[in-house]
């Protein structure tokens, strides 16, 4: 998943930023709310974390911006902890969930993976396709009941597949997903994956639509 953080507290962010990227998450770090605010407007994201209390903009009008742009994505708003007022306007202004500072990184990743779920119409924790099946709330792949290793990228992606069982992905929009800005990506990234992950589940995991990009495959 690949989630877009305005936070300009270098403590904060930093933490979010490490933990998250080892519970599987891609992070986009963005100090500045006015260039935050512009970066959901330029790429895909799966959800924001958004702080209220930003120098120079407020986070509410940054919400506000985005949903009246039309832009749908799962939105997590961090408050202090008796700002209130400042909770209940961001709920109505649109946002899905929130948290006050001080916070538990595990609760953050919780309440994103709820977040995502939410928004792909999954009310399951664990994903299924034929005789293999991910974990979401702890990211372990089976295939026909055992757990299969696999990298973290190979996570990422197992996890973009099912999410979007009936889609084709292009490979610009599984870069995309997979690497966050600022982190190199080479020309044949995409392909390397793909050909890992069916190694382990199955050539016929991931079918490759000749011209377009990767889709699921018939279920193993």
């Amino acid at each position: 998943m690949r989630v877009l953080l305005v936070e300009d507290d270098l403590l904060i962010g930093n933490g979010i930023k490490a933990g998250l990227s080892k519970h599987g998450f891609s992070i986009d770090w963005f100090k500045d709310g006015a260039v935050g605010r512009e970066a959901l407007l330029s790429a895909d994201y799966d959800a924001v974390i958004l702080d209220l209390s930003l120098p120079g903009i407020d986070g509410l009008d940054i919400l506000r911006g985005w949903r009246a742009s039309g832009r749908d994505v799962p939105v997590l708003v961090l408050t202090a902890r008796d700002a209130l007022k400042q909770k209940v306007e961001g709920l109505n202004l649109g946002a899905d969930d929130y948290l006050g500072k001080p916070f538990d990184l595990e609760e953050v990743a919780a309440r994103l993976r709820a977040l995502v779920r939410r928004r792909h119409g999954i009310t399951e924790r664990l994903l299924l396709h034929g005789a293999v099946s991910f974990s979401l709330e702890n990211r372990t792949v089976f295939l026909q009941g055992s757990p299969v290793a696999l990298g973290p990228k190979e996570v990422m992606l197992v996890e973009l597949m099912l999410l979007n069982k009936q889609s084709v992905l292009s490979k610009s929009a599984i870069e995309d997903k997979l690497y966050p800005w600022g982190e190199e990506v080479s020309s044949n990234s995409v392909e390397v994956l793909v050909h890992r992950i069916r190694r382990k589940l199955g050539h016929g995991f991931i079918r490759t639509v000749h011209g377009v990009g990767y889709a699921l495959g018939d279920a193993p």
